[in-house]
């Protein structure tokens, strides 16, 4: 028998939650990781100049303040140090000819907002909100809850007789709208078509993808109601605060510890993990597993005993992963001066685009293998937050680019020479970068003469730092719908579970997908004894 009732391979957000909640529980429980430290795409590093703290890739917690994770640990972990940082201006959008929108917290204003653009449209988002808002429980056991549970089943049937069977098909249906026809029949305003439409690039999706308007109303719902908080200091407070509360119960957490193989007893169930230096730690309980599935059964299992079911192997063959993503930092000498409104300087997460036609352009371009010429980016602003990011009177910049092709076939603008075989080189994601600091300078005041530095990542550099990040994919795989819902990671999936008893599988990869919600784990600690 082992030390430790569960091991954890990984830690990422869902790894942490898992093994704190396991830790609650009384369960004994190891957290390995194979970097040199946890947090999985949790990362906070001064990798511009000193002083300036960066979260190197996800930053905006909106989606764990909001969950039912955070509602069963946050108490416990603020009690261990983790504070956020929140914003009223939570989102926004700014588009080449200067024209904009700022979304609020405050549903007045946003009313007022959208009207003043195209009267009526500030009456259709109150509406749409409140229709959100009274099928939030119904809603949220889907996006959120254990599909494959009595508990659903009693759920989706008691939404079916109190609405009738047809009226719930037609609000099955109305959830698989894409967001351009959503957006084109419910506003007149292009300007608010051009605030939402970005944000489904932050769902692994793109403006023509199935039920994506559903999550730009969701998306709506959280922003106005949590904002965009980060935690204060930097995301790795968080980390630190999960790992006081993992050992104050009893839990130890390992890194440079990569694990080669799962190894079986025997039964065939999983009895614990092989690391790559050959130690050998075994679990009383079972193997946790917050990997892509190419990690866990190609490389993972691949000494297993028996071969994998053919419906397995086929399936991790079949399983595809998204588009890849950019980030970019910025040190700045003071805080930037938008040209167009001196409050955007106030907005948390400032989406950069021409609108929806822009985005969709863009997503398209980049799914084919190409550079987009005029990317969607993504503005992060955490020192109108938390001022403890950069030294007093200096600012930093936090620039994601949902649209990087994980391999590169040709630039859509015909301005950079990419390499033949496809992978980023140090010279593409400069000279891309300098395409998206064009962009930024004709936004901001004397922008180089604020600049005090960059830092790029491509998606090379971030697979680089987390071999979950699969040509950069920060979602785990395509989040289209044949692979989200009852279909993740598989067709055969059921909740976590694998086909090996003691075997469990969480993560981005796993229902209910990516995000900082920590769902996976939640859900997996939720259902063990």
């Amino acid at each position: 028998m082992g030390d430790h009732d569960y091991i954890i391979v990984g830690s990422g957000i869902n790894a942490l939650v898992a093994a704190a909640m396991l830790g609650k529980k009384g369960h004994k429980v190891l957290v390995l990781e194979r970097n040199d430290r946890i947090g999985g795409c949790l990362r906070t590093e001064e990798i511009t100049q000193p002083g300036f703290i960066h979260d190197v890739m996800a930053t905006t917690m909106v989606l764990f303040l909001t969950s039912p994770a955070y509602g069963a640990i946050g108490k416990d972990l603020e009690a261990r140090g983790l504070e956020f940082a929140h914003a009223e201006l939570p989102t926004g959008v700014l588009r080449p000819d200067s024209s904009h929108v700022i979304f609020s917290k405050n549903r007045q204003r946003n009313i007022a907002a959208f009207d003043k653009l195209s009267p009526g449209d500030g009456q259709t988002f109150s509406r749409e909100m409140e229709a959100l808002a009274a099928d939030a429980p119904f809603l949220f056991s889907l996006l959120g809850g254990a599909l494959w549970s009595g508990s659903t089943l009693k759920t989706v049937a008691r939404q079916g007789w109190n609405r009738g069977l047809r009226k719930l098909a037609a609000w099955f249906g109305d959830a698989l709208t894409p967001a351009r026809g959503y957006l084109e029949t419910s506003y007149r305003s292009e300007d608010i078509h051009a605030l939402w439409a970005p944000w489904v690039l932050h769902c692994g999706l793109g403006p023509e993808s199935a039920y994506s308007a559903e999550m730009l109303k969701v998306i709506g719902f959280a922003l106005e109601l949590g904002g965009a908080p980060i935690v204060k200091g930097g995301a790795e407070k968080l980390l630190k605060a999960f790992e006081r509360l993992i050992a104050d119960h009893g839990g130890e957490i390992r890194v440079s510890a990569d694990v080669a193989a799962i190894i079986a007893d025997h039964n065939r169930s999983a009895d614990g993990v092989r690391l790559a230096n050959g130690e050998t730690l075994k679990a009383k309980a079972g193997v946790i597993c917050s990997v892509t599935p190419n990690q866990l059964y190609e490389r993972l299992m691949k000494d297993w005993p028996d071969p994998l079911p053919p419906e397995v192997k086929s399936s991790v063959a079949a399983y595809r992963y998204g588009k890849g993503d950019m980030q970019i930092h910025y040190a700045l000498s003071e805080p930037p001066r938008w040209k167009a409104n001196a409050e955007l300087g106030k907005v948390a997460l400032l989406h950069l685009t021409p609108g929806l036609d822009g985005v969709s352009r863009a997503a398209n371009e980049c799914e084919r293998g190409l550079l987009p010429a005029e990317p969607t980016v993504c503005v992060g602003q955490p020192v109108a937050l938390d001022p403890s990011r950069a030294p007093e009177g200096k600012s930093i910049l936090w620039l994601q680019l949902p649209e990087a092709p994980r391999h590169i076939k040709g630039d859509a603008a015909g301005e950079i020479e990419t390499p033949r075989d496809g992978r980023w080189t140090e010279e593409v994601r400069e000279r891309y970068a300098d395409r998206i600091e064009a962009l930024l300078s004709s936004h901001i005041e004397n922008f180089s003469g604020i600049k005090l530095a960059r830092r790029a990542y491509s998606p090379g550099d971030l697979e680089a730092m987390n071999v979950n990040l699969v040509g950069g994919d920060p979602y785990g795989g395509y989040c289209g719908i044949d692979q989200l819902f009852i279909w993740r990671p598989f067709k055969s999936s059921v909740n976590h579970r694998t086909h090996i008893s003691g075997l469990y599988h969480i993560g981005a990869s796993a229902h209910p997908g990516a995000g900082l919600g920590g769902g996976s784990g939640f859900l997996l600690a939720s259902s063990l004894k």
